[in-house]
């Protein structure tokens, strides 16, 4: 599989170990930059890595900030690709099997190399599984995506002083 892998200056320190992990798996990198610490935005690292996601230059993305936070808001942004941030292997694989995430996003200050090499694997691993009820949840995202006014609830669970948008669907 080719996987675009795009860091901003806080990610730096897990380029070569995410990298290497990538590339000892068998998949091939498009490596986005950046190589150096100097400050770089990461909406822009962002930006560039969802743009060879759905332009098809790579099937999957990486992405690496301080946090993983940041770069998942903005790529999140992109429509059409499903960014999240993962701590752990299960969220990682996990995200692919039932969300069909398409970027992982990782914080170079929250992981160390060790655990960021599993996460990658696992991510990388994951295909995702396409079951009913998970093609059904994308589909309510997708709605929301095209700026849905009315996402369709069939199965809504109201929330305590909530406005009845809560969980949708079964297990």
């Amino acid at each position: 599989m080719r996987i675009a892998c795009g860091f901003d200056h806080a990610g730096v320190p897990l380029r070569d170990e995410a990298l290497g992990v990538l590339t000892a798996a068998g998949h091939e990198v498009l490596d986005l930059g950046t190589d150096s610490l100097e400050p770089v935005d990461y909406p822009d690292v962002a930006l560039a890595v969802a743009r060879a996601v759905l332009s098809g230059s790579a099937e999957r993305g990486v992405l690496v900030c301080g946090s993983g936070a940041g770069v998942a808001v903005a790529a999140s942004k992109v429509p059409g690709i499903r960014a999240a941030t993962c701590h752990d292997t299960y969220t990682a694989h996990q995200a692919v099997e039932h969300d069909d995430v398409n970027v992982l996003c990782l914080g170079a200050r929250v992981v160390g190399p060790e655990l960021a090499a599993d996460i990658l694997r696992a991510f990388a691993a994951a295909s995702y599984s396409g079951e009913e009820r998970h093609q059904r949840r994308l589909a309510k995202i997708t709605a929301i995506e095209r700026g849905a006014v009315e996402v369709p609830t069939e199965g809504a669970v109201a929330r305590e002083g909530g406005t009845g948008a809560g969980p949708v669907g079964g297990a």
